[in-house]
């Protein structure tokens, strides 16, 4: 069956014989959206386990919020789901618990998922231990703690294994091994929750919006500005003044990226004296997100007010408010 057929089709779920897991077939071309940076909520006790956010499918990509979660049994870790190109669609290889942690596409999820195993806790003795740089805890209600500092030197943001643009890992035998072996499906809180995200519409769509057109991070990675391309007017000199109220725009816009980014680089700098945990940076990271994509909303606003005074024959420049980032 083809792509365009597929697009028609019902979502169907195969069962491959190499692997005892399921795998969704999704009928869209389109990869899932990159994955967005977010603050990790505080662990809400002993003996609950991280597990990472992803994107669902329902009519489009909508995000499921990381949570916190007991396992089923003592000893058992998760396996995030991972989205693969499976050559004519993309599928969803859903998450399970077992005694290992298997191969999830090698995407860096974040939070001690890095692209292979898991680096935020271990089981001790029957009692799971957490690594206090990359969770968020309450240490007078959790002691069972020890502290590694792992390096993320991936920093993708690619949410997807294979295909164009996709992240080119493939399983190790002994992640083939933990796939083949007992494990079991994720649990009624997790279903729940997936559902939850699925079902608010509002939610799923902002998800979706934002991961797709507002990608960047830091002003640095932004497209270039865009000038305006207003009508001629046959007035030389009206035309003139036009484009010089455009120069002068842009010029103003480029100091805002440049000064917002100068912000945020020394952010960056003192984080990194300090050694925090990941879940400090992923905040930090979420935080500068919002605050790019508010100056480029407020960028293209006042990009599009000047072109709508300049061709109805107003004038008056630039209004210089709403480019600013929030904090």
């Amino acid at each position: 069956m083809n792509l365009a057929n597929s697009q028609l089709a019902a979502i169907s779920v195969l069962i491959l014989s190499t692997v005892s897991f399921a795998q969704i077939g999704i009928p869209v071309a389109g990869p899932p959206p990159p994955m967005p940076y977010y603050a990790q909520p505080l662990c809400p006790g002993d003996g609950y386990i991280w597990t990472p956010g992803y994107w669902g499918w329902g009519d489009n990509y909508y995000w499921v919020p990381g949570m916190w979660v007991l396992p089923p049994e003592v000893g058992y870790l998760w396996t995030p789901g991972y989205w693969g190109w499976g050559g004519d669609a993309f599928l969803f290889n859903e998450g399970y618990w077992g005694l290992s942690v298997g191969f999830y596409g090698g995407i860096d999820y974040g939070f001690g998922y890095f692209g292979r195993g898991y680096e935020g806790g271990r089981w001790n003795n029957g009692h799971f231990f957490y690594n206090t740089s990359l969770n968020n805890l309450n240490r007078s209600d959790i002691r069972n703690v020890y502290n590694t500092r792992v390096s993320d030197s991936q920093t993708s943001r690619v949410s997807y294994n294979g295909g164009a643009g996709g992240v080119s890992a493939r399983a190790t035998s002994q992640e083939q091994a933990v796939a083949a072996g007992r494990h079991v499906s994720p649990v009624a809180a997790q279903t729940q929750h997936a559902q939850a995200a699925r079902t608010d519409p509002e939610a799923a769509r902002q998800s979706a919006n934002s991961a797709r057109s507002n990608a960047s991070v830091h002003p640095k990675d932004l497209p270039a500005i865009e000038r305006g391309t207003g009508a001629a007017t046959g007035n030389t000199k009206q035309d003139q003044k036009n484009q010089k109220e455009q120069d002068k725009l842009v010029a103003k816009q480029t100091q805002d990226r440049q000064k917002l980014q100068q912000q945020q680089d020394k952010e960056h700098q003192q984080l990194a004296k300090q050694q925090t945990n990941d879940a400090r940076n992923q905040a930090m990271e979420q935080r500068h997100q919002s605050q790019t994509q508010q100056m480029q909303q407020g960028h293209m606003q006042q990009m599009q007010q000047m072109q709508s005074r300049q061709q109805s024959g107003g004038g008056g420049g630039f209004r210089g408010g709403g480019g600013g980032a929030r904090r």
